[in-house]
Formats: structure tokens, sequence, C-alpha cells
């Protein structure tokens, strides 16, 4: 009852136009009413992987023409109805997609959207060479309502309008579910969504797999209102052009946009091909080219996010400005001038080891970054990572959390070999994960950041709200729970990564530069949570610069140089080992300590 309710303005909008469709007498401008509802639900089905993830696809002709062609081949050679074959037709798109998909998911950005094309690019070959250069749908003249044959257009806009309510429910409860918030993680950081626990092929496969499933009975639908099929109509370049650029100029990543895109650029199209396609020819792909520069000049995200962003404006809603942050070079100067180091107070450590790495090691050509490294770390423990930049930190924790494999060695986490597995394995397997580079999903909320988080062990979505309501307290950024990311400080971004991390309920949390960017008095709110969850039982191990805050917060130091392991024991005499300052400390902290 929530979505539908959410739902109210389209349900309204949606009466509103049945109701002016109903008044049109004119053949042709009914059509047009049509047409504009069959785009726009192309353009939720192209939204629904596109939009949502992030990978733009030139290539959902093929699923649009695959159901189109399926529809009127079974009609003509198997006499079955079009109104069976538009479902039959979603799951013919469906599987397209998932066999589509598996190959194509391995490429990234441009790779992936140029793949895309030679999909339905092929198609049109293929179906040329079959012979079906022009198939029509027979004329029924007995029961033609069985066969949608119907004598009144205004039939045609009722079930568009129909198949339309259909898709935005769908898409909406996609958006609210499990579902749409994996694939929204995916498209804002799909590095950031994998170390939080999501399965990011599991959920492309099956946003490929709907979508694809959209577009099949789409496409079937438009073959209908149409009777004429030909490879160009279905599977050509404009088709997937047409699907992209209704949603991208509307809004991506949201139900309103293909239908904006939808009401604004199909009828100013086809009225132009109508006026001035005789002596213009390809004027529809002309001001399909003008609307795409056109967003990505004034509006990137679509009409939508651009209103909505200029409303939140006005109503102070501005995001968090970027002079507000302080550069961690600061941060350091501020610690360094404070005076000598305050060791952290010994703390009572189980003995089991949690964590137990061997002999790994990672090449890049003939570039060793890491080096034969082996340490444990046992349960409860607070590990500290130090050494010069370039020595190999940030990769020794990619080893560990499945973003690189290594050439050799085993990262065991209790007791399982974990080489191999993906990152969200590893965080199923009970490790999460903080960045250097802060990776938050900018346009969710902080709770929905740490939802997101909490989906690796969450039972429902009820379960993950729970659980990610719990770490926000934790790292007490309960206060701001409703707040966009892209409205927070630095402070708050890092305290709710880790609070993202923390949903999982992780028994190690890898920690990267976490006190990076953070001023002086913020730093010690930032170390003050992670001791806190060490206390709680949480095992840590963080690469951090900041050594003043280091020597207060870990048990034990692993030093790096040069891809490998220089030292391994206590901040007191890791700190004062001569080869531990000539490498990395230098003389101004044997001066200050």
């Amino acid at each position: 009852m929530t979505i539908l309710r959410s739902l109210l303005p389209v349900f309204i909008i949606g009466a509103l136009y049945l109701a002016t469709a109903m008044m049109v007498t004119n053949s042709y401008h009914q059509l047009l009413f049509t047409l504009v509802l069959v785009w726009a639900c192309f353009g939720l089905a192209w939204n629904m992987l596109s939009g949502y993830t992030g990978l733009i696809s030139f290539g959902h002709g093929a699923f649009f023409g695959l159901g189109a062609y399926a529809t009127v081949l079974a009609q003509i050679n198997f006499g079955i109805s079009p109104i069976i074959m538009i479902p039959v037709s979603g799951l013919i798109g469906a599987a397209a997609g998932l066999l589509i998909g598996l190959p194509t998911f391995r490429l990234r950005g441009h790779y992936f959207a140029l793949s895309m094309l030679a999909y339905p690019l092929a198609m049109v070959y293929v179906f040329d060479w079959l012979g079906y250069q022009e198939v029509t749908f027979p004329l029924v003249r007995e029961n033609a309502a069985w066969f949608m044959q119907f004598s009144d257009p205004r039939v045609y806009t009722i079930i568009a309008l129909l198949m339309l309510l259909a898709f935005v429910i769908v898409t909406r409860m996609v958006e609210r579910s499990r579902f749409g918030m994996s694939l929204i993680a995916i498209k804002q950081n799909e590095a950031a969504a994998e170390a939080a626990g999501i399965n990011t092929l599991e959920w492309k496969l099956k946003a490929i797999a709907l979508s694809g499933g959209m577009a099949g009975m789409v496409g079937a639908f438009y073959s209908i209102v149409l009777l004429v099929v030909t490879p160009q109509s279905v599977f050509g370049m404009l088709v997937s052009a047409q699907a992209l650029t209704v949603a991208m100029f509307g809004g991506v990543g949201t139900v309103w946009g293909p239908i904006i895109g939808a009401a604004f650029i199909i009828p100013v199209a086809d009225i132009l091909h109508a006026e001035l396609g005789s002596s213009f020819p390809g004027i529809q792909g002309v001001l399909l080219g003008i609307a795409i520069v056109l967003v990505i000049l004034i509006a990137p995200e679509g009409v939508f996010w651009k209103v909505r962003d200029h409303l939140a404006r006005r109503k102070g809603g501005a995001p968090a400005d970027a002079a507000a942050t302080v550069e961690a070079a600061a941060a350091e100067a501020a610690y360094a001038a404070a005076g000598s180091a305050e060791v952290a107070p010994k703390r009572v450590i189980s003995d089991e080891v949690i964590l137990d790495v061997r002999n790994i090691s990672k090449s890049f050509g003939g570039l060793k970054a890491v080096q034969n490294v082996s340490f444990e770390v046992r349960r409860g423990m607070i590990l500290g990572i130090i050494g010069p930049n370039g020595a190999g930190k940030t990769t020794l924790f990619n080893l560990l959390n499945g973003f690189i494999k290594p050439d050799q060695g085993n990262v065991i986490v209790k007791g399982v070999e974990m080489v191999g597995k993906r990152p969200h394995a590893l965080a199923s397997a009970g490790v999460g994960r903080t960045f250097q580079v802060m990776r938050p999903f900018m346009r969710m909320t902080v709770a929905q950041n740490v939802k997101v988080g909490a989906y690796v062990r969450a039972t429902s979505e009820a379960h993950a709200e729970e659980l990610a309501a719990e770490a926000v307290r934790r790292v007490g950024l309960a206060n701001v729970a409703g707040e966009l990311a892209s409205a927070l400080t630095t402070k708050q971004l890092r305290l709710m990564e880790l609070a993202r991390a923390l949903a999982g309920q992780p028994e190690i949390l890898l920690l990267d530069e976490t006190l990076a960017g953070l001023g002086h008095s913020e730093v010690g709110d930032v170390v003050d949570a992670i001791k806190s969850l060490a206390d709680e039982g949480v095992t840590i191990v963080i690469i951090e610069h900041t050594m003043q805050a280091m020597v207060r917060l870990v048990d034990e130091f692993l030093v790096l140089d040069h891809g490998e392991v220089l030292l391994q024991g206590e901040p007191l005499a890791v700190t004062k080992d001569r080869r531990v300052v000539e490498a990395y400390l230098g003389k101004k902290w044997s001066e200050n300590a």
C-alpha cells in the first residue's frame, strides 16, 4: 500500500492522459498518444538496467526486436494470439538478457556500451538473411479481439497505459527493495558495493533479465500496434537510441524520468518527422542526438534530477561545501605539533588467530608490490600497517579483501582459505572494509548507505533496517541518519563508511586510512569510535599515516617497506627501531618522541 500511495501522482496523471486520449478522433494523433506510452515503457525497461546500475546499454533493441518478431511469427506460423505472446516475449527477452549479460558484464565503461551495440546490429543482418525483411500480421476478421486487432485505436492506448502503470509499479517495488538498493549501490560505486557484501554479478544479471523481459513485452505490443515488422524498425540503432534518450532526458534511475522524456521527445520527434521527414530524412535521429547533447551539457542526470536538486537547494539542502574539509597533511602537522606520542595501554588479547596471512606476493609487470608477506592477527587485536608511500599497504588490503588475486600465498580467515574468493564472499565470511578514497553512495541517505552493508547478514528488509540503525548509533550518526550522503562533512562520511562496514556484523575490519582528510579534533572522535569497536570485540587492521593517533590506538604495528615486512611488534619498540625511523618516521619523529 505504501508503494501505491507513493505512485498516486502517476495514477492521477495517467487518468487525465487517458481522458484526453479518449476525446481524440484523429487516427494519427491517437497513434501518437499510444506511442508516447510505448516509448515510456521501453524507457523504463532500459532504466531497469542502465538507469539503476550505470551500465549504459546501446543494445536494448535486441530484446525489443526479439519480442516483436516472436509475436508476429507465432501468429503467422502457429496461430498464437498476441495476448499469449506478450508475456512469452517477456520470457524470451529475459533469457536473451541472461545470455548477453554473462559474457558482456566482464567489460566496463564504454567497452560495455559498445559491445551491447553489437547485438541488435547483428540481428538486423540475421533477420534479413532469414528472409524476414518485412513481416505483416495476417488480418483476422473472426474473433479479432483475441488477436488484438481492434477497430477503435483508443483500445491500444488503454492497453499501453495499463502496461506503463504495471511497469511503474514493478520499478517502484524494485527501487524500495534489496534489489534496487543493490543496483543503486553498484551504480554509485561498484567496488564499495562488492566490499559491502553485494554479489554484483548476480544482481546485474537479475537486472538485465528483468530489463530484457520488459523490453521484449514492449516490442511485442509495438509490433501489434504497427502491424508490420522490419529488422530496422525493431532492431535498428534508432530504436535503442530512443529508449536511452527518453530515459536520459527525463532522468535516469527514477520512475519519472522515462515518462517525462517520452512525453516531450516522442511527440516532437514524430511531428518533425511527419512535417519535415520528406525534406530532411532522418530528422528523428537528429533530434535524438541534439537531446542527448543538451542533457549532457545542461542536466547530465536528466530533467527530473536537475529540478529536484534545484528545489533542494532552495530549501537549504545544498551539498556540503568541499571547503569544510581539512587536508590530511594539516591534520598530521597538528598532531606532530602536539608533542610526544602517547602509547596505547596494553590490552588483553585472545590467542585465537582469526586472520592468517602466509607468504603472500603480488607483482604488476616488473614491479613487486607485495613480497612474501606473512603475519597473524589475533581475535580482538588492533593491528596497524604502516610504511612509506608505495610500500604496498593498499595492495595488501586488496589482496586480503579479494579485489586482487595474489600470485602466491594464502589468506586464511577463521581457518578457511579465501584466496580466489570475490569481495562479497569475504564480506559474508566476516571481513568488512573501508577505503582510502571515500566511496559513499551520494544519492542515498546515511541510513540507506549503511543498510546496503547490512544486507550481507540481514534476513529481511526489517532486519536490514534494524542492523543499519544499530551501526549508525554505534558510530554516533543517529542525528543525521536521514541526511543525504552528499550533504555530510568529511568526518561524517568517514564514520558513515565505518557504519556501513559494521552493519554487516564483521569479525574483522580492514580500515584504509580512515583518518585521512580529518582535522585535529575530528581525528580524536574517529579514533575513539574505533577504540570502542575494539572494546566490543571487533578485530581491526588499519592502514594510517597519522602516527600520533596510531600509537594511541594499535596493539601492534606491521611495518612494510618496498612490499616486504620490515618489522612487526608493539608500538613502543617499533617506533624506536632505527630501521623504521630511517625508512618511514624520519628524524623529526625521534626528536618529538
